[in-house]
C-alpha cells in the first residue's frame, strides 16, 4: 500500500504523486493551486483515502460555529481575523440572514442524526455576534434546537456567544439567558493598561464598555462562561492574572498569540529561552497555591488531565482529532478561524451549506490531516515523550510557508518547560497527599 502520509526528508516520498488539491478540496484550480503551494503538507502529501485504508476513520463534528455577524465595533490590532494573513471577512455579508441559518441547521441536524451525537456544541462569533438586535440574538440556536427536535430529538445542545464585552446589556443578557446561551467575553486584562490593544475603530479603547458589560454578566453566573485572555507579554503576568478575577469568571483561557515559523510571535525582553512559558508559570503558581480555587484556568487544567490520562476537550493540546467546524455569514464551510493566522485561504474548504454535507468536510485533507492525531506530527513530535500532552502544540502555530502545518509548534520550547513544570507539581502533590494519609485507617470506635 502506498504510504498514506507523507513529510519531506522526515518520511520517504510517495511512490506516486501525491492527489490533485483542486480535486481533493473541490475548490477552484486557483484556490487549491494556493493551498497546495502554501501548505504542501497535508494539501499534496496526505492522501485522505489510503489514511482511511491504513485505519484513519473520520470523526463526526461535535462543535458548529456560526459567524452570525462578519464585521465588529472594536478594531484589536492583534485580531486573527482582520488584521493577520486572511482577509477574507471583506467579501462577507454583514450578517447571516435567516435563510442560512435555517439552512445551517438542517446540516447540523442532518450531520447529528447521522452519526447519533448525544450533544452538539454551538458557539455564537464574529465579528462580533452582539451587533445582532437583542430580539434576534437566539434565533440561530433555536432554529437549531428546533430541527435537532424534528430529526435526532436525543441530541442535546449547549450553546455560548463569543463577545468582546462592549455591548452586554440587561435585555441581550435576558434574552440569551431566556434560550439558554451562555456568554463568553475576550479581554486581555482586567486594567485599562493591560487592553491597550483593543480599541475602537477610532482608535478609542474600549476597555471601559468591556468592563461594565462583564460586571453586568458577574451578577448572572448562570449565563457566565468565562474569559478569554491573549498572553501579553508587556504586562505582568499575576498582576494580569488578579486583575481578572476583579470580574469573578467561572474560568479563564489564557491563549499564546497566534504565530508560527514564517510569522514569529513577539520575543520576551530577554533573548532566547522560554518567555511565554516563563509567563504561564508565574500565574501557574499563583493559582496552584492559592488557598481557594477562585477560578479554572483552562491551559492548566488540560495540562493536568492529559497528564493522568484523561481526554482532552480542546484542538490545542493533545492528540484527540479536530471537531469543530465554522460556518461563515454566506453559508460556506470553513476550518478553525485560528488558520487564518496562516496564509490567505487557509481556512476556506470550497464547500457550502447549499452544496455539501458535513460528512464530506471529514475528508476534506485539511479537517482530515488534523483528525490524523500523532501520524499528523512531524517526526520529532512523534517520538517525543511528552507527545500525549503536548500533541504537537496548535495546529496554527506549526505553520511554515511552503511546507505546511508539519513542523513542531512555534511555541515548542515553551510547551515543554510548561508541561514539565505542571508535570513536577501535580507529582509533589500526590507524595504529599500519600505522606498526609495514615497507612491504615483508625479502627472503629466500639
Amino acid at each position: 500500500m502506498r504510504r498514506a502520509i507523507t513529510s519531506g526528508a522526515a518520511l520517504p516520498a510517495p511512490a506516486a504523486p501525491g492527489p490533485d488539491p483542486a480535486r481533493a478540496t473541490g475548490e477552484s484550480p486557483a484556490h487549491a493551486a494556493r493551498h497546495g503551494r502554501n501548505a504542501p503538507w497535508p494539501y499534496t502529501r496526505l492522501d485522505v483515502a489510503a489514511a482511511r485504508a491504513a485505519g484513519h476513520p473520520p470523526h463526526p463534528i461535535r462543535q458548529f460555529v456560526l459567524k452570525t455577524r462578519s464585521r465588529c465595533n472594536l478594531a484589536c490590532t492583534y485580531c486573527y481575523v482582520y488584521e493577520m494573513a486572511d482577509q477574507g471577512w471583506r467579501d462577507q455579508p454583514v450578517a447571516m440572514t435567516p435563510a442560512t441559518t435555517a439552512r445551517a441547521a438542517q446540516r447540523i441536524a442532518e450531520h447529528a442524526a447521522a452519526h447519533d451525537l448525544p450533544r452538539v456544541d454551538l458557539v455564537l462569533h464574529g465579528g462580533e455576534p452582539l451587533l445582532t438586535a437583542p430580539a434576534a440574538l437566539a434565533a440561530p440556536v433555536e432554529a437549531v434546537r428546533a430541527a435537532l427536535a424534528a430529526t435526532t430529538p436525543r441530541t442535546r445542545i449547549t450553546a455560548t456567544v463569543q463577545t468582546n464585552g462592549t455591548l452586554i446589556t440587561r435585555g441581550r443578557l435576558a434574552a440569551l439567558a431566556a434560550a439558554g446561551i451562555r456568554v463568553g467575553v475576550s479581554l486581555d486584562g482586567g486594567l485599562p493598561a493591560h487592553n491597550t490593544r483593543r480599541v475602537d475603530h477610532a482608535g478609542h479603547p474600549g476597555f471601559g464598555a468591556a468592563a461594565r458589560g462583564l460586571r453586568l454578566l458577574a451578577r448572572h453566573p448562570d449565563s457566565y462562561a468565562g474569559v478569554l485572555c491573549v498572553i501579553d507579554l508587556d504586562q505582568d503576568p499575576v498582576e494580569t492574572y488578579e486583575s481578572l478575577l476583579a470580574f469573578a469568571p467561572p474560568t479563564v483561557g489564557l491563549l499564546l498569540p497566534l504565530a508560527n515559523w514564517s510569522a514569529p510571535p513577539p520575543p520576551g525582553r530577554r533573548p532566547g529561552g522560554t518567555p511565554y512559558a516563563d509567563w504561564l508559570l508565574a500565574v501557574f503558581e499563583r493559582w496552584w497555591h492559592d488557598g481557594a480555587r477562585r477560578t479554572r484556568i483552562r491551559l492548566f487544567e488540560e495540562i493536568i488531565a492529559l497528564l493522568l490520562g484523561l481526554p482532552a476537550t480542546t484542538e490545542t493540546l493533545g492528540l484527540a482529532p479536530a471537531a469543530t467546524a465554522v460556518i461563515e455569514t454566506d453559508g460556506s464551510i470553513e476550518q478553525a478561524d485560528s488558520l487564518k493566522s496562516a496564509y490567505e485561504g487557509a481556512a476556506a474548504t470550497g464547500m457550502a451549506l447549499d452544496t455539501h454535507s458535513f460528512d464530506e468536510l471529514l475528508d476534506h485533507p485539511g479537517f482530515a490531516a488534523r483528525q490524523l492525531g500523532r501520524d499528523a506530527l512531524a517526526a520529532g513530535c512523534r517520538t517525543c515523550e511528552l507527545v500525549e500532552v503536548c500533541g504537537g502544540g496548535h495546529y496554527p502555530h506549526r505553520y511554515l510557508a511552503g511546507e505546511g502545518f508539519r513542523q513542531p509548534s512555534v511555541y515548542c520550547a515553551d510547551l515543554q518547560v510548561l508541561i514539565r513544570h505542571i508535570a513536577t507539581a501535580v507529582q509533589r502533590a500526590a507524595v504529599d497527599r500519600r505522606r498526609a494519609t495514615p497507612a491504615h485507617p483508625p479502627a472503629a470506635a466500639s
